[in-house]
């Protein structure tokens, strides 16, 4: 088997059918060329979590302040409630150029998100034609084999597979200055640690990555150092990268503060209310909620 079709076979997850409907009514504009589905309830199934979408357009969107803010701090971030049947669902939706994805998942850029993200599990959930299949496959290839690569860098000199990916998610969780607990990604690799076993070989192979295997045991070789110097770079860019992404967000996602407190609870355990003043200037509020999370989090690890 080779890494495209591995990719391949897990963009072609059969989803269930309330996402489905929900994926083909996020494509109702004519621009959308592909969503991707992707994140935990991927993996668990829990339609009473919040789900995950990537809207891939031909163009983007908006005036020229939001067009000008978009190609360099995208993706777009909407929150959306809809109906479907009997259930109300709720999904974060990322929305991008699809040229820019494949650019980011390529690691042509010094943003991490893109390959860090889809290296895990997704689904193509709608697709305009077949020629863009080809294109959307080949990007989330590409974003297994740029991650892939990093792992080989801020990994042991020889260790498992879990070990590679174990020490990139942490690394990459610390440059984009996220949330979660520390742990994430046990969650991340628990799930189904045969895939990742799996995955990292290919991956290497697709990256011309040479290695050594005894056992379980990986050794890559090559160039260590001409890819930490990489990693470097994009470890200094990613916390003001992401930043000025939350920022962004606070002016142009709607539901910014709501969506925002719930991640925080659902992945740190903390409750933080939404007040009015908080739901009206998000941007204003972030310093004292950061405070407060920051100090909670502070508390529990002296228990």
């Amino acid at each position: 088997m080779t890494l495209d079709d591995f990719v391949a076979a897990e963009l072609a997850t059969p989803l269930p059918p309330p996402i489905a409907m929900m994926a083909e009514r996020l494509a109702g504009d004519a621009d959308v060329a592909a969503v991707l589905f992707y994140g935990s309830v991927l993996r668990t199934g829990d339609l009473d979590g919040v789900l995950d979408f990537y809207v891939l357009t031909d163009a983007r969107r908006g005036g020229v302040l939001h067009r000008t803010a978009t190609r360099w701090l995208w993706p777009d971030v909407s929150f959306h409630e809809m109906a479907i049947g009997d259930a109300v669902l709720r999904a974060k939706v990322a929305t991008m150029p699809l040229q820019t994805f494949e650019d980011a998942a390529s690691g042509r850029m010094l943003d991490t998100t893109i390959w860090t993200r889809f290296v895990q599990p997704a689904a193509l959930a709608w697709v305009r034609d077949a020629d863009t299949a080809a294109r959307v496959r080949a990007s989330v290839a590409a974003a297994a084999a740029t991650a892939a690569g990093y792992a080989a860098a801020l990994g042991p000199e020889n260790g498992t597979a879990d070990n590679y990916w174990r020490a990139l998610f942490r690394q990459t969780y610390r440059a984009e200055l996220r949330v979660e607990k520390p742990g994430r990604e046990d969650q991340i690799l628990r799930y189904d640690p045969a895939r990742w076993q799996r995955l990292l070989p290919l991956a290497w192979n697709a990256g011309g990555i040479r290695y050594d295997t005894h056992g379980e045991l990986l050794t890559p070789s090559g160039d260590r150092a001409y890819r930490l110097r990489r990693w470097q770079a994009r470890r200094r860019a990613g916390r003001p990268l992401n930043v000025a992404r939350l920022v962004k967000a606070a002016f142009t996602f709607d539901g910014a503060a709501r969506y925002g407190l719930w991640k925080i609870e659902r992945h740190t355990g903390i409750h933080i209310p939404l007040t009015p003043w908080r739901e009206r200037h998000p941007v204003l509020a972030a310093p004292a909620v950061l405070w407060r999370v920051m100090r909670a989090r502070s508390a529990e690890a002296a228990r």
